[in-house]
């Protein structure tokens, strides 16, 4: 799949929320933004950026943990991925490469198919943390194309959908910055900020299909 008409591009979005509301997630989820094309009012979308932001499981299943390792040869069900979900749901069970139940992988598997042009970002922060979060490493680091686009709309927060900001999706009304004009405002240099826009901008097309990326801050 290419690029998409925005109407169907946010019409997927409203789906992931719908699904995060009505099915068992392998974690908690407690926000829901979409930043990048789908936010800036682009038509069409070349490539959709979801962000969710997670919950740990603090009261797992720790029990049920050697029967998956047994049965699917994945470590940690009923610690870092609630068990009860792998049991519903165990063809979207996915580990990092150490074997472990990975909740960013599994959410992914659960809620994109495998051909669509969507990122999906996930993390225990909210967004707006994540952003300065990131922005301070990849500075740190001087790997500008770890930076998270800061311009992003929450259209789901703790079980409550946001009517009006889907109103303002669906007609392209939110208002952002350019990309180096925000990052500026988040304190780049100028200089800086244009050079990590390029670098952002650089990174996303080199993206293709679905793809996921987990943080723990």
């Amino acid at each position: 799949m290419t690029d998409w008409p925005r109407s169907e591009a946010v019409a997927r979005v409203e789906e992931v929320v719908a699904r995060i509301e009505e099915e068992l997630m392998p974690v908690p989820v407690r926000e829901v933004w979409v930043y990048g094309d789908a936010a800036l009012g682009l038509d069409p979308v070349e490539r959709l950026d979801i962000y969710l932001t997670k919950d740990i499981l603090f009261h797992g299943e720790e029990d049920r943990e050697a029967e998956f390792i047994d049965s699917h040869g994945v470590e940690g069900v009923g610690k870092t991925v609630r068990a009860e979900w792998a049991d519903e749901f165990p063809e979207y069970l996915r580990a990092n490469a150490s074997g472990h139940a990975a909740p960013e992988k599994c959410l992914a598997a659960h809620l994109l198919a495998d051909d669509e042009p969507v990122h999906l970002e996930v993390c225990n922060a909210s967004f707006e943390d994540n952003v300065r979060q990131r922005l301070e490493g990849a500075m740190a680091r001087e790997n500008y194309g770890e930076i998270l686009d800061p311009r992003g709309a929450c259209l789901w927060v703790d079980g409550h959908r946001s009517e009006e900001a889907f109103e303002k999706l669906r007609a392209g009304d939110f208002v952002f910055p350019t990309l180096s004009d925000a990052l500026e405002m988040l304190g780049l240099e100028a200089d800086e900020s244009r050079e990590a826009a390029e670098a952002v901008e650089q990174y996303r097309k080199q993206q293709d299909g679905p793809s996921v990326r987990g943080d723990v801050v």
